[in-house]
């Protein structure tokens, strides 16, 4: 999912977090919740369910850090990997680059 600038709150088992990203699956989730882990956030997730209270496929994913904003935090590389590189908007996304193709060329 593309970072969204919008901040939105919700309950998320029992406690008020920012919502990450919600309508995931569950790779997304497992790969969200283990990157803002090593990040000494504490993630909250659950999944989804619709109107009637039927449980879906999708999950929701937040943090208990009220302030947290994504895009904020991944621009001003704040977040890091387990390798000790800095997360990038593209690898927040999960976008394999195509490191052959100078960077004035990708959107051709």
């Amino acid at each position: 999912m593309a970072l969204k600038g919008k901040h939105k709150v919700a309950e998320i088992d029992g406690v008020r977090c920012t919502v990450v990203e919600s309508e995931i699956t569950r790779e997304r989730m497992d790969f969200l919740m283990d990157l803002l882990t090593y990040n000494g956030l504490e993630v909250k997730s659950e999944q989804e369910k619709d109107k009637e209270g039927n449980v879906l496929d999708t999950f929701v994913i937040g943090v208990t850090d009220i302030l947290f904003n994504p895009p904020i935090v991944v621009y001003l590389q704040k977040l890091f990997r387990k390798d000790g590189e800095v997360v990038t908007a593209q690898y927040w996304e999960q976008n394999k680059a195509d490191t052959e193709i100078p960077y004035w060329q990708v959107s051709r």
